[in-house]
């Protein structure tokens, strides 16, 4: 594991990583889901791709990786640009699960592979809108101490700057920064995944032009089961569009 310290917005970043294959010819960057940390990719993928160079991050508030402000998904995608480019790596393919396949769209890379992302807004169940529903009238007659019972899973036990974050990114429509990537893009998603789902991948294909949708057994993480078919759908993409290239 190594540091890196990223300056932004006159806040200091530390940003934890580890590279694998660092000789490797073609890197691979790894973003990991809200809640989560660099290790979850590493234990899905270390053992695969091994003609890549593997940078896994942990991203700013997770993981070993620092943060003392309130974050846009544009502020993550900012810091990591000036990460990545610290430590001489390129764009040129990014793999980000959930909220880390928003990250990942905005940075632009070359092949955009999104593992179960979020960005697509899904309807909430009919138990979590009533819930918010009886939140907000609790916090109108003044019975906020009963806040900690509605606070979603993903929110809870956050620091004061990441639930500010939390609440920032959790509902985003990501529908025209989708629209908007002109790069190549792989769509692994989980046939079961209720979070991000299998609909949600057919959507985001319809924005983004080039780009392919493959559907795997499982639910929102099936990827860690399942690394190893993921990783030769990246390899079979790659080796496509090099050939293409030399063409």
């Amino acid at each position: 594991m190594a540091v890196k310290t990223v300056q932004y917005k006159q806040h200091t970043f530390s940003i934890s990583y580890e590279i694998l294959n660092p000789s490797a010819h073609y890197d691979i960057i790894f973003l990991h889901g809200w809640g989560s940390h660099k290790n979850l990719m590493k234990h899905a993928f270390g053992q695969y791709l091994h003609q890549f160079r593997h940078i896994y991050i942990d991203m700013p508030g997770f993981g070993n990786s620092t943060c003392n402000m309130t974050l846009t998904t544009e502020d993550y995608a900012n810091i990591l640009e000036s990460f990545i480019s610290q430590i001489d790596a390129s764009k040129a393919i990014i793999l980000g699960h959930s909220f880390g396949g928003k990250v990942a769209t905005l940075l632009n890379p070359e092949l955009l592979v999104l593992v179960g992302s979020a960005g697509i807004l899904v309807p909430k169940p009919f138990k979590i809108r009533a819930k918010i529903f009886l939140f907000k009238l609790l916090k109108f007659t003044g019975l906020t101490s009963l806040r900690r019972f509605f606070i979603a899973p993903d929110a809870q036990g956050l620091s004061e700057p990441m639930y500010e974050t939390f609440k920032q990114v959790v509902n985003e429509d990501f529908t025209e920064k989708f629209r908007s990537f002109k790069g190549k893009a792989l769509l692994c998603f989980g046939a079961q995944d209720t979070a991000t789902p299998l609909w949600t991948a057919h959507t985001i294909a319809e924005l983004i032009h080039d780009s392919r949708v493959v559907e795997f057994e499982g639910d929102h993480y099936f990827f860690l089961e399942q690394g190893s078919t993921v990783a030769k759908e990246i390899e079979n993409t790659v080796l496509k569009n090099l050939e293409h290239k030399g063409q």
